[in-house]
């Protein structure tokens, strides 16, 4: 399972690595009943608390993304629906085609293209975590 979070996208990192693994599952790169890397393996790969990790396994867990097994691990959770989640990732995938043709031809490169996706990312990301706060 291929997980990068970045600090300094100004996100935090647990919530990072929720939609990394949320987005794996939705294309169809992790399927239901896959288990994920135990959670002190994967702080260690990615260098982190390991206490990051176990809060984003338990908040995936409570939106029924994942199953945490005593003593066995973390899975899929059998009752995700990868197809239906990856038919609306290609639909996206059209429009961030489309904006990048768009954005090419204002003569922006690569990386200020980049920039714009990751600064207009890191916006909704941690206005979705002000909500949550807010509940």
């Amino acid at each position: 399972m291929l997980v990068k979070p970045n600090p300094s996208l100004g996100v935090p990192i647990y919530l990072q690595l929720m939609e990394q693994i949320k987005h794996a599952v939705e294309t169809g790169a992790l399927s239901p009943g896959d288990q994920l890397p135990g959670m002190r393996k994967l702080a260690e790969e990615l260098v982190m608390n390991p206490n990051t990790v176990a809060k984003a396994y338990r908040e995936l867990e409570h939106e029924g993304v994942i199953e945490l097994r005593h003593g066995a691990g973390a899975f899929v959770a059998d009752n995700v629906k990868p197809r239906k989640a990856a038919l609306k990732v290609h639909a996206g995938q059209a429009i961030v085609a489309e904006a990048m043709t768009r954005l090419r031809a204002q003569k922006l490169t690569e990386e200020e293209i980049r920039r714009l996706f990751e600064a207009e990312l890191a916006g909704l990301t941690r206005n979705a975590a002000k909500g949550k706060q807010n509940e």
